[in-house]
């Protein structure tokens, strides 16, 4: 068992005395603290935190990140608390406790929503110090090397929340050494059974593939020295968990993915990788398609090298990675390395790593900020922890890094938030292209915006990304709880008219008693309330008009006095158009409050909405702006004609002819030299709708037209 003596000798290695002794301070501090506690192995709780510090001095974290590992159970176990921390150990270290002890119950055993409510917690607590999240990952890699003295069903459900979580936040913050163990511990808990018998088929294989590892390395090597070049080669073993995702994922069996020999090439310098990439590729005869350069375009998390695929001698495949050794190091630390080399002068790729996961912490606070709730949040989290990515380009030639499958929308908010939400089309390598198009690495995007343009809730059927379904989210609804209370007021206004007062005018009093009631926060909300259906504007303008002699002649039907409301025709997702009588401009129109929909509006002759017309608080007479003729409505006519070829490709050719966007055509069923034919066309107005059937109507075939 490691003692504070054997750590604090291995910290002399690259920190200062007096922060050396800080840190066994602290030691001693913590061991006071949990005087008596034992932990389910039956050994002194202190040696757990111990052992968390020593993880990080592998990694070379600074002084105040293994204070804090030693300090990370004290708030929630014993009875010291922040303030005190933060007396005896300073502030930095204090906060870095606190947002540990915040994350201890991130369990599965809690019901979803709270396991969401703590994943948040991480993340504010990650954005205000990373360092948080790293003690956090030592302190789990620990109780999963020690998880044998927990009962089974613990040890499967800790398990499973190592490889939901951890583990892959882990891997996105470039540790992979740590992702690895985490992986492999958490695997053989979940699935003792299948481990074993990988473990056992692993072991068979390489003593099998033990000669002809050996004499790759070799020759990677003698020809690495023909050419000058220094370089050390290693075979590259694949972990468990990566063999089993492999096997399942790729439904492919233990031979084929063995059959693959890794092997990892670390040189000094950046030209160096190259000019070895060079040297193996005349060794070996490359694989077509397999060449990867994350030196030039580094992954999300930081990582880079090159990676490349050679055909062997006897059909051999072979994996190699090149690297220099500041890379080596980051690919496996991660941005614990960033604080290693902060002492000795930056590190290009360390600080390439830190920012990224900087960036992608950012990132998470901005969705966290825009998400409805925490359920929605993390299911947007979910979805940036598992990235394959791809690589695009801008215009102007900005690399962007997108998860596998992310389309040109995803591409937009990657941007920014305003590109995406005013986004209509995109183009390609100059090429138009469908925004559901997923996109391929290399690739050229370019978005066509405007204005007036806004987000479409179909985007959410094959948007990828975390932040663009958070985004076009929040947009939608903000958008529709602004159009909700606009037409709120509209409709309250017009009640309110026939009291002789508008909303302005309201008493303070009766509004304030009335949203008590109502057990509303403010007026927008009672507005929103109206605009949405719930809450007929009728009655609340009943209960808000003033008290005076006036309010007896109000009991006829308000409608009778009242201005018909004037909509334009686009207001947005509050106002929706009846599927039965397709209203369009120059119909006359009346209103149906629905609720949860807001305002349906019909044709005022239609048979459905008959006996709500003459109920006030169901419907609310409408008219035309005249600012509304710039959408196009869809209106379904019925022709009875000739049954003759061609005819369909005639109607077709009128209704274009007349200026009518054809939407959907139909044929019915024969009878005799008589054909029913149902067409659907999108026109301007009434005006426009005449134009259409009078060219329809000029058709020989064509007998009878009529609109539902």
């Amino acid at each position: 068992m490691p003692t504070i003596d054997d750590l604090s000798q291995r910290l002399t290695d690259y920190l200062e005395p007096p922060q050396v002794q800080q840190v066994r301070r602290a030691y001693f501090y913590a061991e006071q603290a949990h005087d008596g506690q034992r932990r389910k192995s039956g050994e002194p709780y202190v040696t757990h935190p111990l052992a968390v510090a020593s993880i990080l001095a592998g990694m070379h974290m600074d002084h105040q990140s293994l204070m804090s590992a030693m300090l990370h159970d004290v708030i929630e176990d014993t009875d010291i608390n922040y303030d005190g921390i933060s007396s005896q150990f300073g502030q930095p270290v204090a906060d870095i406790v606190d947002g540990v002890s915040k994350l201890t119950h991130l369990e599965f055993e809690t019901r979803a929503e709270a396991q969401a409510e703590n994943f948040q917690k991480m993340v504010l607590a990650m954005a205000e110090d990373i360092r948080v999240i790293i003690v956090k990952l030592a302190d789990r890699l620990h109780n999963m090397r020690t998880l044998g003295a927990m009962p089974p069903v613990k040890q499967r459900r800790i398990a499973r929340e190592t490889l939901d979580i951890y583990s892959p936040v882990a891997a996105r913050l470039g540790m992979r050494d740590l992702q690895v163990e985490l992986e492999d511990l958490a695997f053989q808990a979940y699935h003792p059974m299948r481990a074993r018998h990988i473990r056992r088929a692993v072991v068979k294989a390489r003593g099998q593939r033990r000669d002809i590892i050996s004499q790759i390395e070799q020759a990677i090597q003698t020809r690495l020295q023909m050419e000058g070049l220094s370089g050390v080669v290693t075979g590259r073993e694949k972990h468990l968990y990566s063999i089993y995702k492999k096997m399942k994922t790729q439904r492919k069996a233990f031979v084929d993915i063995m059959d693959v020999f890794a092997f990892r090439i670390v040189t000094e310098s950046v030209d160096d990788c190259y000019r070895i990439l060079g040297a193996v590729h005349n060794l070996y005869k490359p694989v077509p398609g397999r060449f990867k350069d994350y030196i030039a375009i580094p992954k999300a998390n930081g990582y880079q090298s090159l990676h490349t695929d050679l055909f062997g001698a006897k059909d051999i495949t072979i994996e190699v990675q090149i690297r220099t050794r500041e890379m080596d190091a980051v690919a496996s630390q991660g941005i614990a390395e960033h604080s290693h080399y902060k002492m000795y002068g930056d590190s290009a790729s360390a600080v390439g790593s830190y920012n990224r996961a900087r960036k992608w912490v950012q990132g998470l606070l901005e969705m966290q900020q825009r998400a409805g709730d925490s359920m929605e949040f993390i299911d947007h989290v979910k979805k940036d922890l598992f990235p394959d990515e791809v690589y695009v380009f801008t215009p102007k030639g900005r690399i962007l890094e997108l998860p596998r499958g992310a389309t040109p929308v995803d591409f937009a908010y990657a941007v920014h938030t305003d590109v995406g939400n005013s986004c209509v089309s995109c183009r390609i390598n100059r090429r138009l292209a469908p925004l559901s198009q997923p996109l391929e690495s290399g690739q050229t995007v370019e978005i066509v915006t405007t204005p007036r343009a806004q987000p479409n809730m179909a985007w959410l059927n094959f948007v990828v990304t975390g932040k663009a379904r958070a985004s076009i989210r929040h947009f939608l609804k903000n958008q529709q709880r602004h159009e909700s209370v606009e037409l709120g007021r509209r409709l309250l206004n017009q009640f309110l008219s026939n009291y002789g007062i508008s909303i302005e005018q309201i008493d303070s009093a009766k509004l304030a008693q009335l949203l008590k009631e109502a057990e509303l926060a403010s007026l927008q909300d009672l507005l929103e309330d109206i605009g949405m259906g719930h809450r007929m504007a009728y009655v609340v303008a009943r209960r808000l008009r003033p008290d005076g002699p006036s309010q007896e002649t109000a009991e006829a039907p308000v409608e009778a006095s009242g201005k018909p409301i004037a909509i334009k025709g686009a207001e947005g997702m509050v106002l929706q158009y009846a599927k039965c009588c397709q209203p369009i401009p120059g119909d006359a129109i009346i209103g149906h409050i629905s609720t949860g929909k807001g305002l349906v509006v019909h044709r005022a002759d239609c048979g459905n909405i008959g006996a709500l017309r003459d109920d006030p608080e169901k419907c609310i007479y409408l008219e035309w702006s005249d600012s509304n003729q710039s959408e196009d409505y869809a209106v379904t006519l019925m022709i009875e004609v000739e049954s003759q070829r061609g005819i369909i490709a005639n109607l077709a050719t009128a209704a274009s002819a007349a200026g009518a966007n054809l939407l959907k055509i139909d044929s019915g069923e024969r009878q005799g030299q008589m054909c029913s034919v149902q067409m659907v066309v999108a026109v301007a107005n009434r005006v426009h709708l005449a134009r259409v059937i009078r060219k329809l109507r000029g058709l020989r075939s064509v007998l009878k037209i009529t609109r539902p």
